[in-house]
């Protein structure tokens, strides 16, 4: 039996903020209601978190592949201002045999701002952003298959890495790369398992103006993909709707109408935030929660 979804998915992000009693009742409770995967950020700080309680986001999420059994995990999205291939290969397939094949790495280029020079880096321009993002998606990727030991790029070098005994999954643990500009939906057509966006490139506009931007992307993005000899329906599309237009998590007929939207788009993955009664960003009524679920979810 299917879920009603038919051939979408839904997802949750949650911070990781709170004390871990509370992640681990919430991610089990996440699970139980039939949601498909789960997310964190990869930040050592973020925005109006910087100053409130923020976990390592890596062993958080180990610990909640540990306490789960189903959903799948991951991170939306990796940040490369923060992290090196080598090590996030490793930690990706240690991570993938003990939620034993359900994680997902999700990556971008990276921001600037909040944790960007956190090591004493300068901030990069975004034509270095996007040519970074390009090639740790390829050393991430080599790695990860357990077909690269060494790389000399500009960005970043390799030398004898080995990744035994490799990824549950096959033929590695999946890469959704996360691009709203041009290029980073460029650079996610060509080279990722999944294309991550979360809404236009500019923020302040109308709801119309919004779907257009996200509808141009998705030409694109199939434009890309047929160019780079790729099946534009073989590649999975995510979209988080937290703060999109039409205020998709204020009930559930916005939600009905934001699915039946972004379904007509070929989106394949769904995905908002936990509602946070902490954060006017996002103080959805907690009940949507279960509401989405029940909607979408039951199993008939």
């Amino acid at each position: 039996m299917a879920p009603r979804t038919g051939d979408v998915r839904l997802g949750v992000v949650l911070m990781p903020t709170d004390p871990w009693p509370e992640s681990v009742a919430l991610a089990r409770r996440v699970e139980a209601l039939g949601y498909h995967h789960l997310w964190v950020y990869d930040h050592l700080t973020w925005r109006r978190y910087r100053d409130r309680p923020w976990h390592g986001i890596y062993p958080w999420l180990t610990g909640i592949a540990a306490v789960t059994e189903r959903i799948r995990v991951g991170t939306m999205v990796s940040n490369p201002n923060i992290r090196h291939p080598v090590t996030l290969a490793k930690d990706a397939m240690t991570i993938d045999h003990i939620s034993d094949g359900r994680l997902t790495i999700g990556l971008g280029a990276g921001g600037i701002g909040f944790d960007a020079t956190a090591f004493g880096q300068d901030e990069l321009t975004p034509g270095q952003r996007i040519e970074r993002f390009t090639e740790f998606a390829v050393v991430l990727g080599g790695l990860l298959r357990g077909e690269l030991t060494d790389h000399e790029g500009r960005w970043y070098t390799v030398n004898e890495a080995r990744m035994i005994p490799g990824c549950v999954q096959t033929p590695r643990v999946p890469v959704a790369l996360a691009g709203r500009g041009p290029r980073g939906v460029q650079v996610a057509a060509r080279l990722g398992d999944a294309w991550i966006t979360n809404g236009g490139p500019d923020d302040d506009v109308s709801p119309a103006e919004h779907r257009e931007a996200i509808a141009a992307q998705v030409r694109l993005f199939e434009r890309t993909c047929v160019d780079a000899g790729r099946d534009p329906a073989t590649v999975d599309r995510m979209v988080m709707i937290s703060g999109l237009d039409g205020d998709p998590m204020g009930s559930i007929e916005n939600f009905d109408e934001t699915v039946t939207y972004y379904r007509g788009l070929g989106f394949t993955d769904l995905v908002f935030h936990h509602p946070r009664p902490d954060d006017a960003h996002w103080n959805h009524p907690p009940e949507i929660v279960d509401a989405v679920a029940e909607r979408y979810l039951s199993w008939s």
